[in-house]
């Protein structure tokens, strides 16, 4: 999914995410609660409305936006208290608040009110947090209605694989329409995160979709889809490419470097997206180097479409059933590119 927390995908306009084939797209219910207001929204007849987006919207419960403002909340079993980061405005978010709101948003998938650890956490805090967690997902589902909208639980533990696989037996009994993988992507080692990932996905049921959360460069996608999730959402692709980070077969270039300032070819060979069929390097280098406002809405048009290419790919690769192979291949490419040799 790619990330338009407040209803916008940064860079992009509507027509842009159509023409690359995306299904689906993220939105913050923390952020758009507070700006412009669930009342606007539902004005415009919820988000859909609003930006003009025909296609599916999930909405994140804000939990990890609440971790991120420590020194503006606090966490009690009723939920969150805490101070806009916009106007120091006092807010409360309850698991009942937060479906609330995001049945008046229209969202397609909705996400439970969960909390998110600071990692490392030790054990007493994180088995503390985790049954608040599976607390308030089981409010979330008691006040549930259904119909058109889903509604996913999220598997937290931190980085313990008992609690994770606990979490993921507890929310699967409780019926939820999708389960995510949340808490990870936090500041810890990647090995620490597949073994979290690894911990949990076989003990979410396969006939509903796993959602990791926040996980999303290009070998993520491909090792933790072999790890059985189905669904991704990260800022990477769109905020990479503010900071001239293109995205290409094996690797990752970023068109700053000096060494692009003749360069006459296109970004990547063979891409159809709009500036490497029309602009070459050396014109987007000194875009960047001009500071023009031309130079991130390339690049994103270049990331976005470089992503729907790999998703296409994997979902070939598996429904043809080779995708070991393709796997496989991919990341030898990818050491070539990183020794120069590609």
């Amino acid at each position: 999914m790619p990330v338009g927390t407040q209803a916008s995908v940064k860079t992009t306009r509507i027509s842009d995410l159509h023409e690359d084939e995306w299904k689906l797209i993220l939105a913050n219910t923390y952020h758009l609660y507070l700006r412009p207001g669930v009342d606007v929204i539902e004005e415009s007849g919820g988000l859909h409305g609003f930006m003009s987006w025909s296609g599916n919207i999930l909405t994140d419960s804000g939990g990890f936006q609440l971790f991120s403002l420590s020194e503006l909340r606090k966490r009690s079993e009723e939920g969150y208290r805490f101070q806009s980061h916009i106007d120091g405005s006092a807010h409360l978010l309850t698991p009942e608040k937060v479906i609330d709101l995001q049945r008046r948003f229209g969202s397609d998938v909705m996400m439970v009110l969960d909390e998110c650890l600071e990692q490392p956490s030790d054990r007493t805090r994180t088995e503390e947090s985790l049954a608040l967690t599976l607390r308030w997902a089981a409010r979330a589902r008691a006040c549930f209605e259904g119909g058109n909208q889903a509604l996913f639980g999220i598997v937290q533990g931190g980085a313990f694989p008992d609690l994770r696989r606990r979490a993921a037996q507890e929310l699967s009994s409780m019926e939820f329409d999708g389960y995510a993988i949340g808490g990870v992507s936090v500041g810890e080692p990647r090995s620490q995160m597949m073994k979290a990932v690894r911990a949990c996905a076989d003990y979410l049921p396969e006939s509903r979709p796993r959602y990791l959360m926040g996980v999303g460069k290009p070998e993520d996608l491909v090792d933790f889809t072999a790890a059985g999730i189905d669904m991704f959402d990260c800022v990477v692709p769109t905020r990479n490419a503010r900071g001239g980070g293109f995205f290409v077969p094996g690797g990752h270039i970023n068109i700053r470097n000096a060494r692009f300032r003749h360069d006459q070819g296109p970004i990547q060979p063979g891409c159809a997206c709009y500036g490497c069929r029309t602009h070459s390097r050396a014109y987007i280098h000194h875009l960047f180097k001009a500071g023009e406002w031309m130079a991130p809405i390339l690049a994103t048009l270049h990331n976005l479409h470089y992503y729907s290419i790999l998703m296409q790919r994997i979902r070939s690769a598996i429904e043809e059933r080779h995708f070991g192979v393709w796997r496989r291949e991919w990341h030898r490419r990818r050491k070539l590119f990183d020794s120069g040799i590609y």
